[in-house]
This record gives C-alpha cells, structure tokens and sequence, in this order.
C-alpha cells in the first residue's frame, strides 16, 4: 500500500520495525478509533462530552478507517504510533480486532488472558516508564462488555428457566466474545445446553473451534459453514421455543443486507439480538415486522457499544467509571 507523506514534524516509526512508515504526531492527547466508518459513529457527539464529564476535556478522538481485512502495514503503522507517539494514549478498536493483532503482535509488550484466548484486541493502552520506555498493552474487552449486555437481556438462569439454545450468526471476533462469556458463565443455568455458529468463513469457524476445545465446556457447540441464506432460515426455523438468535455478521452495517431473507421465521418467545447499533440493519427490521406474532424480545447493539466504550475508556485513562 502506499502510505501518505506528510511535510513536517514526521513522526518516523522505521527503527521498530515499520520500514519506511511516518506519520504526523499528535498534538494534543488523542484517542484513537479503529473501524471502518468512524466519522458515521455517534461516539463522534458523545466522546467530548464523556471528556469534559470525566475531567479530560483536553483528550480528543481520532478517527482511523481501515477497509475490511485490510493491508498489515496500515494495521502497525496505527500500532506504532499510538506505542511511540508521546500524545497518542490508546484506543478502541472495532470490525478489526483479529486483524490488528495479527499484523502487529511483536508490537505489543502484554497481552491480556482475553486477547491470548481470542487472538484479538479491542482495546490498545500506551504507557511510559522513564526506564522501560513506552509500553504497549493490547485488552479483549468484549467477552466482558458484551456479557454485560446479554446478561441485562437475559437476566439470571436465562437457560435454566426457559430452555431456549442460541443461534449465532457470524464466527468473528464478536462471536467468539460472546461464545467465551457463555463457556465461563459459572453458573450451569446460564449456559444454553447448545450453540450453533454459523459463518460464510471456514477458518473463522475453525479458530472458534480451537479456542473451545482450549477452554473447555459443556455446551454442545456446532460449527456450521454456510453462505446461502435460505439455509440459515432453515436453522432459525428448527430452534426451539425461547431460544437466542444474534446476529454478528457485521451485515446490516459493515456490510449491506441480512444473513437471512425475508421468508424467514424467528422462534415463537425468541430473543433476538442485533449487534449493530447503527446502520441499515435489515435483519433488526426482519425481526420486528415478527415481533408481535411470535412474541419476540428484541435487542440491538446500543447497551453492548457502551459498556464497550466505557470499559477501553476506563483502560485507556485509567479511571474508574461507575454504573
């Protein structure tokens, strides 16, 4: 990829590895945001506002768009400037989480228990020690923002009370989040008997796999590749009653469309929970023309996109931020 040059004050990243890369430093201490289409987002209007409350108004948000699987140089070059950029404190990472790590792993000094399991970062916290020098530490938050969020709609004994199983639509990085905070729910009545993966991707299917063999579990879990549509009815349509469907495919925001088309039928007591906050979100719109027919609960995204910006906030600042 060719990177973009910049006239002056250069902040060149060649001696840790990044062959040619530099980029402007900071100005003023900065936030970064890692997704695909940053300048859309509602954190845009909240963040300064989050600032000001928390006593740093000073910290701005910078938004970094990367396409889709995008090169690895653009990945370390994000990495290496928030590790060796002075003003570059951290930030929250979204659709690129696996990615990001992959191209950047030998830039990172720590590596939480969460993002060792899942192969992933969503957040990156930079600090400074006069005689280490700069440290960067990479956080998987979600299997802890997102279990917040599913357990609010759930409540206690979800599986237990109700008997429903889960069906996830997409094997990503926010998938196997949710498929971790299930496996180490201490509780056996807050773990579904079964949960099916499906994805248009082998390999995510794969790394799932391997990283619920490495735990452990006694959830049934099945591993389903599938790009058709139709299909994934055909799953929504053999569910039992009361059981979970998510959609965490991405499509609907990242990605036009819907996993399953409009023939589809959700469980009758069903919950159905939408990942995207933001969006077209086709599949949510599915959902609710069902809603009041098959007595269907309906989720979307916006409770797990906050307890996930608060949590890689509280990192990157380290503050505490309260209920």
């Amino acid at each position: 990829m060719t990177l973009r040059n910049f006239s002056a004050h250069r902040l060149d990243l060649s001696a840790y590895g990044l062959q040619n890369v530099t980029t402007e430093p900071k100005t003023v201490p900065t936030f970064y945001f890692i997704g695909v289409s940053t300048a859309q987002s509602s954190m845009n209007r909240i963040f300064p506002l989050w600032m000001a409350a928390l006593g740093r108004p000073e910290v701005e948000l910078a938004g970094y768009d990367c396409q889709l699987h995008d090169e690895p140089a653009r990945y370390r070059q994000i990495a290496g400037q928030i590790k060796h950029d002075p003003l570059s404190l951290g930030g929250l990472v979204t659709t690129h989480k696996l990615d990001l790590l992959a191209a950047a792993r030998d830039l990172f000094d720590e590596l939480d228990p969460y993002a060792q399991t899942l192969d992933e970062v969503s957040c990156l916290v930079k600090t400074r020690d006069q005689e280490m020098g700069d440290k960067l530490h990479g956080y998987a938050l979600d299997p802890v923002a997102d279990g917040r969020a599913l357990q609010g709609i759930l409540g206690d004994r979800y599986f237990e009370r109700m008997k429903g199983n889960v069906l996830c639509l997409g094997a990503g990085g926010a998938a196997a989040a949710i498929a971790l905070h299930l496996i180490n729910r201490p509780l056996k009545g807050d773990r579904p008997r079964h949960l099916a993966l499906v994805d248009i991707d082998q390999n995510r299917l794969d790394q799932v796999r391997e990283m619920v063999n490495r735990v452990g579990t006694d959830i049934q879990f099945d591993y389903i590749c599938n790009a058709d549509p139709a299909e994934n009815d055909r799953l929504l349509a053999a569910l039992t009653p009361n059981s979970v469907v998510i959609n965490a495919t991405g499509m609907g925001k990242d990605l036009p469309g819907s996993p399953i088309t409009d023939a589809a039928v959700f469980p009758k007591h069903g919950v159905v929970w939408e990942l995207n906050y933001r969006g077209e979100r086709q599949f949510l719109q599915q959902a609710k023309a069902q809603q009041q027919r098959r007595k269907l609960r309906i989720e979307d995204g916006w409770t797990a996109f906050l307890y996930g910006w608060t949590s890689v906030i509280a990192k990157v600042l380290d503050v505490r931020i309260d209920s």
